[in-house]
């Protein structure tokens, strides 16, 4: 028996609450998706794609959990490392533009 099998409040295991927390991840996402193509300025914008990098390696992480495959913690792994990569290659580009991040 997993962590995920175990029972909690009015029949619900742990898995379905990680499944809705992921869910709830998502929508989250969805608002800063819009933040990253709409955002004002350049930091927004970067700001919001470090988020949903962020999230969707929370998100990866939750599945795994629920799911009980650790193949989704890996590729959240490999993910999380992309996404500060990214990070520092923005900040870069945005400060070589002359512009300070």
């Amino acid at each position: 028996m997993s962590i995920a099998d175990v029972a909690v409040v009015a029949g619900y295991t742990v898995g379905d609450l990680l499944l809705a927390t992921a869910t709830g991840l998502v929508v989250i996402a969805i608002g800063m998706f819009y933040r990253a193509i709409r955002g004002p300025t350049t930091q927004d914008r970067v700001l919001a794609v470090n988020v949903l990098g962020t999230n969707t390696v929370v998100i990866l992480a939750l599945l795994g959990a629920a799911l009980e495959e650790p193949t989704f913690l890996d590729i959240a792994l490999v993910y999380a490392l992309l996404n500060f990569l990214m990070a520092i290659a923005i900040s870069k580009f945005t400060v070589e533009r002359g512009g300070v991040l």
